[in-house]
This record gives structure tokens, sequence and C-alpha cells, in this order.
């Protein structure tokens, strides 16, 4: 009976360290922003989810394309429908490793971010330098890199390519807590 009742509470405590391991977000930030010499297109995104399990090394994302908010209605219809199709594909995912990272007690450093990112259907691997800081229990993420809208097969009507840029920077932004199932 004692062994058992020990066995127990070993998987319990397993159990327990192991989601401590996990932190979530649901409102993370992911902003867009396409300069041209005619316009500025901007958009931002608070509602993304974002995970990390630390025990692994991985992080995950996924975003809702219908949660970009533009400050012109017309240019997120335009997004939306023409663009994006976010009927057609209404997520946009990433699921990567963060390299070389030791472990979550000691975060406090740049890390590369390696994985797939899936847009408008069409995946592609890449790499994105990557701030991680810890502050209590809380693991604040930032990061900015850049994407080429042919990568994902996004066509640009041919009277508006001089309105949008080939290249989008992203920015995004998270705040990840502990996640206990």
């Amino acid at each position: 009976m004692k062994s058992t009742y020990l066995l127990l509470i070993c998987f319990l405590f397993s159990y327990n360290m192991q989601s401590q391991e996990q932190y979530l977000t649901k409102n993370g930030a992911i902003t867009f922003f396409s300069s041209t010499i005619i316009e500025d297109i901007k958009a931002e995104n608070n509602q993304v989810l974002s995970i990390i399990d630390a025990s692994k090394s991985k992080m995950a994302i996924s975003i809702l394309i219908k949660s970009f908010l533009f400050k012109k209605a017309l240019m997120q219809e335009h997004f939306n429908e023409n663009y994006l199709e976010s009927d057609k594909f209404p997520k946009a995912t990433f699921k990567g490793d963060i390299l070389n990272f030791n472990n979550v007690s000691s975060l406090d450093a740049k890390y590369d971010v390696k994985g797939i990112i899936t847009i408008h259907g069409v995946s592609k691997e890449i790499v994105v330098p990557t701030i991680f800081k810890r502050n209590g229990d809380t693991i604040f993420v930032k990061g900015e890199f850049d994407l080429l809208l042919e990568d994902f097969d996004i066509k640009i009507p041919r009277l508006l390519l001089k309105k949008i840029a080939k290249e989008i920077n992203v920015t995004f932004e998270f705040n990840h807590k502990p996640y206990n199932r």
C-alpha cells in the first residue's frame, strides 16, 4: 500500500513539474508593416495564441487572420478577401525550436527560434532572432523579421504593386504565463 501511495505521489509531482514548464498567452500581439513611397500599411492583431514548452525548447503560435485590424476598413476587407483569403486559410501558424535554450529559470537572453511558418496555405522554414526575458513567473518574448509575399503565394494586383511592399516587416510581443492544465 505504501509503495502504491508513493508511486502516486511521484506521478503527481512529475506531472506538476512538467506542466510548470509550459507557458501560454492568448493575447499576444503581432503587427505587420508595409512601406512604399505611395502608402504605409499597418495591421495589428492582439488575439494571438502562443505557447512555450520550456522542457522541450519548443514554441508554437496560432494567429486568426481575420483578427488583424487596419485603420481603413477597405484595407482590411481587401486583405481578408483578396490577398490572404482568410475564409479559405483562416489561420497562420508557427511551430519551432528555441535553439541553444538552457533552462527557464535563467532566462534573459536572445535565442534564435527555428521552425515552420504557414501562411496562406504555404509553409516555409524561418529562423527568427528572439529576445526572451523572465520576470517572476512571466516570460516576455519579443522579435522582428521580414517576409516576402511571393514566398507565400500572395498575389498583388498589378495596379496595387506600388502601394504594397513585396517584403513585409513583422513584429511580435508575447507575455507568457505558466500554463496549468
